[in-house]
């Protein structure tokens, strides 16, 4: 395994890319300040840009750590972002990052967050050579067990109130892919 840091990938429709400080006022706009979107997540909506800009400044100040996964999401289409993908906790021992996304609220169901991970996937399995790639939900959030499925992660079981976000006490569901399968399904691609 080598870690290789926040590198820019492209899909047939996304650039995944490091931020840039004028990202924040993009970010807040597009799905930082919403609700809806960060109604499973950890962090609370943001209240103004200024939150976003410590956050931006933040995750800038990071890209120097080789280890350090935080991608923009950048619809080509658009020229702008409309979310992000980072690798939220990494077990080198085990060779294993968790990944985790959001997306804003205009672009759910375009299966544009299935795109990135797939990307990200690819990237850690290939480049970085992670030996497994994980991803937990809220088990109330089913869309984001779908972009996992779609992203061929297979789901592993649930916990029982095993973290804490936005809704309180939660059971989260937790879904994996290995190497291996990646290879084999990468094999019977071609």
């Amino acid at each position: 395994m080598k870690h290789l840091g926040t590198r820019t990938l492209e899909t047939s429709r996304l650039i995944l890319r490091q931020y840039r400080m004028e990202d924040a006022e993009v970010m807040y706009r597009n799905w930082a300040n919403d609700e809806r979107v960060v109604r499973y997540l950890t962090w609370p909506a943001h209240a103004d840009t200024e939150v976003s800009r410590k956050v931006t400044q933040m995750w800038v100040d990071s890209y120097a750590q080789e280890n350090y996964y935080q991608w923009a999401i950048e619809l080509k289409e658009l020229g702008e972002i409309i979310g992000s993908i980072s690798g939220v906790h990494q077990n080198d021992e085990i060779e294993e990052v968790e990944l985790g996304y959001c997306i804003g609220y205009a672009w759910w169901g375009n299966g544009y967050m299935a795109e990135a991970l797939q990307e990200v996937i690819r990237f850690m399995f290939e480049e970085v050579g992670m030996n497994r790639v994980k991803a937990i939900h809220d088990v109330e959030n089913v869309n984001s067990g779908k972009v996992m499925r779609k992203a061929g992660m297979k789901k592993e079981g649930v916990l029982r109130q095993a973290a804490r976000n936005n809704r309180g006490l939660i059971d989260i569901a937790v879904y994996a892919i290995l190497r291996e399968e990646y290879n084999k399904d990468e094999k019977e691609r071609v």
